[in-house]
């Protein structure tokens, strides 16, 4: 139960932003973890933080006009919030797909307010897109579109104000479209965007770091209470960029990831998921999950629709999208006996899930703590690019590995302090809500 202060509060969030369940989820969620950190600090609820908080410094929606390869005028909606530059410039991806909306933007920049903040690096929290989808379409018909989006979007970026990445189909094609476009406009070649092709100012460890880094929160939640992940089964749902690296890193450190998914359905390796022959399909052919099973043969095989969550395992990587794990799928995995949940994809585990989670003692990292990974290197590949510099893979990736390292112990520690010893929500959402808003309160009302 929040207490009045706080109540009264999400009731005017949720009034004011009708039809938005996704932003509504997301505020709840954190909502729930403030009540002692209201208690403790009242000089927030006097400064009006967490209402100020709820509301977008600037939200940008425009038209993206193109033309297909049959010659039609084509129009699409394209978002950016940019939602708290408290700790620094608006930092968080741009996200391709049908069903893009300026609820489930404001869930993703949201979130990323307090991602961000759990870094440690000096990024703010913003979030975009556009309700286009790029499956389909011809290359040209991308580039096409990626150059009108931009040819709005560069009014309102920039190096020190807001640093667009990657996310749900936005890969290194579409980013390179949109770098393309903004130095033709701009004249400029600067720190706009991150996931750049590495021959033109992007990171190494970039396309690993979400995967990676999801792995290695679950290693350190499981590091912590006397275990690993050397021989754990551990399913991953999804397969493109996150499901594939965190399949990668769990293999790295002894674990055995034995599915994949996608819109079609899973597969289940028994043997392990063969990395190279998942590469191949998905990244280089963009085909489906299903030729995954019938190429590789052996112990493998495909379902066709059902969930990935049925598969007994000890370790689960929701790595795929927003409410994909489900009450039903929750107490099967808790009733097969997983140990540890970590959140590849943002709040891919539904409040019930998480509920039931919680109340079974399993080690469940949350988001935006446990897939900060991406995030991180894309702050990374901005101070490379701003001294001019590139690192080496494994120098990137140790960067990374300290970064994950210290989300994790963070909000441990903050978890703790805050009397829900074990609780990686109540942890998260604290440590990053407190920084944030302490640097608020320095700025004034603002």
């Amino acid at each position: 139960m929040l207490d009045s202060n706080l109540q009264a509060t999400l009731d005017g969030v949720l009034a004011r932003n009708p039809g938005e369940p996704e932003f509504h989820q997301a505020v709840h969620e954190v909502f729930d973890s403030l009540s002692l950190v209201q208690e403790r600090h009242p000089e927030y609820n006097d400064m009006g933080i967490l209402t100020r908080l709820c509301e977008p410094e600037r939200q940008i929606i425009f038209r993206v006009p193109w033309v297909d390869d049959r010659g039609e005028v084509q129009v699409n909606r394209g978002f950016r919030v940019e939602f708290n530059s408290a700790l620094g410039p608006y930092k968080g991806g741009l996200r391709f797909r049908s069903n893009v909306n300026l609820g489930i933007v404001k869930f993703l920049g949201f979130e990323q307010i307090f991602k961000n903040s759990l870094t440690g690096l000096p990024i703010g929290g913003g979030k975009g897109g556009s309700d286009f989808d790029p499956a389909g379409k011809s290359d040209g018909e991308v580039m096409r579109f990626c150059q009108s989006f931009m040819s709005e979007l560069y009014r309102h970026i920039g190096e020190y104000t807001d640093v667009p990445a990657g996310d749900i189909g936005v890969g290194a094609r579409e980013i390179g479209y949109l770098f393309g476009q903004y130095k033709r406009l701009t004249n400029k070649y600067e720190t706009v965007l991150t996931g750049k092709g590495l021959d033109w100012g992007g990171s190494l460890v970039r396309t690993e770091a979400t995967g990676y880094g999801a792995t290695i929160f679950a290693q350190e939640m499981l590091s912590a209470r006397g275990t690993s992940l050397e021989g754990r089964r551990v399913s991953v749902s999804g397969s493109g960029n996150v499901a594939i690296y965190a399949i990668e890193k769990v293999h790295q450190l002894g674990g055995i990831a034995i599915t994949a998914s996608d819109s079609t359905g899973y597969v289940v390796d028994e043997d392990g998921i063969d990395l190279e022959l998942l590469k191949q399909i998905k990244e280089v052919e963009r085909g489906r999950i299903s030729t995954y099973a019938e190429r590789r043969g052996g112990r493998s095989r495909f379902v066709a629709g059902g969930s990935v969550w049925d598969v007994p395992v000890d370790v689960a990587l929701p790595c795929a999208t927003q409410n994909e794990l489900h009450e039903k799928h929750a107490k099967t995995l808790v009733e097969n006996g997983v140990i540890a949940v970590s959140e590849g994809a943002n709040m891919p585990s539904t409040p019930t899930a998480v509920e039931i989670f919680q109340e079974a003692g399993i080690a469940y990292g949350p988001g935006k703590a446990a897939n900060a990974g991406g995030v991180a290197t894309s702050a990374l590949e901005m101070q490379q690019n701003a001294s001019r510099d590139t690192w080496s893979f494994e120098y990137t990736e140790g960067r990374l590995t300290d970064i994950m390292k210290g989300i994790h112990q963070n909000t441990l520690e903050t978890a703790e302090e805050f009397g829900r010893p074990g609780n990686y929500v109540v942890g998260a959402n604290v440590a990053g809500f407190r920084k944030v808003a302490d640097a608020m309160i320095a700025f004034g009302v603002i």
